[in-house]
């Protein structure tokens, strides 16, 4: 897994680079063919925004939150990603992608 941490008016200090890559372990512990993890840490007035963009097998998932801390906005970031990680393992699992011919093989 690929991580990029970049920061747009905020310096990514080494304790919020470490405290983002603890809490996408535990994605990778729901889905292990993440390919590519880029996160966005930025600060607009008042608001610190977190962002994320995850290239899975097939999709692009995109993820953002804000909150007054940067702490508390990559917490919620990593909530949301998490369900959206659950879901597309579940949607993937739901439809295998063997064909109906080689489906018909086996059976016989």
């Amino acid at each position: 897994m690929n991580l990029t941490v970049s920061g747009h008016h905020v310096a990514v200090t080494p304790a919020i680079r470490t405290y983002v890559e603890g809490k996408l372990s535990r994605v990778t512990r729901h889905f292990d063919h993440v390919i590519d993890v880029s996160v966005i840490l930025s600060v607009e007035k008042l608001r610190q925004k977190a962002e994320v963009t995850v290239h899975v097998p097939g999709k692009d998932i995109h993820v953002q939150s804000d909150d007054a801390d940067m702490y508390a906005a990559v917490d919620t970031l990593i909530d949301k990603l998490d369900r959206s990680i659950l879901k597309y393992k579940a949607s993937i699992q739901a439809h295998p992608h063997d064909s109906l011919k080689h489906r018909q093989e086996e059976e016989e």
